[in-house]
């Protein structure tokens, strides 16, 4: 898959990952990775960027926790308001995905 096409889409598809629950950045990735089937193999510096943006929009909250045996983590949450935005991120998506399947799958019967 074209890494290009996830351009635009990577905070929604952030967004999404973390309304299963908190992570740390490499889960996040990791769980993009496998739900993803491998297609998304995000570096960390996509991700992080992306993470940060998101805090800083409100849709993220981070703490920093330390499990028993191990270092320090930044764990990731969807705050209310992101989770408002995935939900009205979906909306849109619903929408736009309708809107250019007409084109490339003319044969799909598309509801109106």
């Amino acid at each position: 898959m074209n890494a290009e096409m996830l351009k635009g889409h990577l905070d929604n598809v952030i967004l999404a990952t973390l309304e299963q629950g908190s992570a740390h950045g490499y889960a996040v990735i990791e769980e993009i990775r496998r739900r993803s089937r491998g297609s998304f193999n995000l570096p960390e510096g996509t991700v992080y960027p992306a993470l940060h943006r998101l805090e800083l929009a409100g849709l993220l909250a981070s703490d920093w926790v330390t499990p028993d045996a191990g270092r320090r983590k930044r764990v990731y949450t969807l705050t209310p308001t992101g989770k408002k935005a995935l939900k009205e991120r979906r909306e849109g998506w619903a929408e736009f995905s309708r809107a250019v399947g007409v084109f490339l799958e003319p044969d799909k019967p598309w509801a109106a």
